[in-house]
């Protein structure tokens, strides 16, 4: 959550969005949408491969909280 608002916040969005809102309606643009994924990445430090950059992972708080528990448990898995 904490990425997603530095960058609602840089937009001037000042509250966060419901789970399941849709982040487009908040004005994000595609150079929003490679942000976030790079700001992801660094705050959790795994790699999103390019087949999970799609709009059904990254359009919504609880896709994205899917998305990131899920590479998190993979990347557990690789490293254990």
């Amino acid at each position: 959550m904490a990425v997603l608002q530095r960058l609602l916040s840089e937009r001037c969005v000042a509250s966060l969005p419901s789970p399941d809102t849709n982040l487009l309606k908040f004005g994000l643009t595609s150079l929003d949408m490679i942000n976030l994924v790079l700001s992801l990445e660094a705050e959790f430090d795994l790699v999103i491969p390019e087949g999970s950059i799609t709009p059904k992972n990254l359009l919504s708080v609880a896709a994205i909280c899917q998305l990131i528990t899920s590479l998190m448990k993979t990347n557990s898995v690789s490293s254990g």
